[in-house]
């Protein structure tokens, strides 16, 4: 197994495999050695997959985060692979840098007062449409209760009117059947006349 390389920006690891070199024998072979906390942390399969390329272009480089693989010359053995770890304070150029915000400058005694007069506005306009939506809620409240006391009202008028209809048609019916009890009482009463004042001419046609 080859020799380690190490400076204070990245950390190498030579690794030679044969053409009977399966995956499990790269990933023990990469955990025996000291690089293995860095390399737990990384995509193993990434780095399986570029190993076991089918084709493998010579000198070809693979970069996986911090992590680079190089393809070297192929030798009798088999495939060489020359596998590059990045020290953690790598400050490379291609690394993205933090981006530090600009000190906030003082602010002067007329731009604070402006600040002030805005944010009164604000609350002015935020309490005006408040007070807005508070009084059309208030309207709409009475509407509907407006609405709720006429058709209550409707509702009662219609009641009393459809009574007063019932009423109505029965002193209608009371009065005609008493008319009409009236006049069979009448004809009664003419019949039985008629009757009693032909006995009495008979009675006298008979003396």
């Amino acid at each position: 197994m080859a020799s380690t390389v190490s400076d204070e920006r990245t950390l190498v690891r030579k690794v030679q495999i044969n053409p009977r070199t399966t995956a499990k024998d790269l990933v023990k072979m990469l955990e025996e050695t000291a690089y293995s906390d860095k390399i737990k942390e990384m995509s193993m399969l990434s780095l399986i997959c570029s190993c076991f390329h089918s084709q493998p272009h010579p000198n070809s480089l693979y970069q996986y985060g911090d992590m680079e693989v190089k393809s070297l010359n192929k030798r009798a053995s088999g495939q060489a692979f020359e596998v590059i770890l990045k020290a953690p304070a790598d400050l490379s150029p291609d690394r993205p840098q933090p981006l530090f915000s600009p000190p906030k400058k003082d602010l002067s005694l007329e731009e604070l007062q402006k600040r002030l007069e805005a944010a009164e506005e604000r609350r002015k306009s935020q309490e005006a449409l408040l007070l807005k939506q508070l009084a059309e809620k208030r309207e709409h409240e009475r509407e509907v209760l407006h609405k709720a006391l006429e058709e209550n009202n409707n509702f009662s008028k219609m009641a009393e009117e459809k009574l007063n209809y019932k009423m109505e048609v029965n002193k209608e019916n009371r009065e005609a059947h008493l008319n009409a009890l009236k006049q069979r009482l009448r004809e009664k009463e003419i019949h039985a006349d008629e009757v009693r004042r032909n006995k009495e001419l008979q009675a006298d046609l008979s003396g």
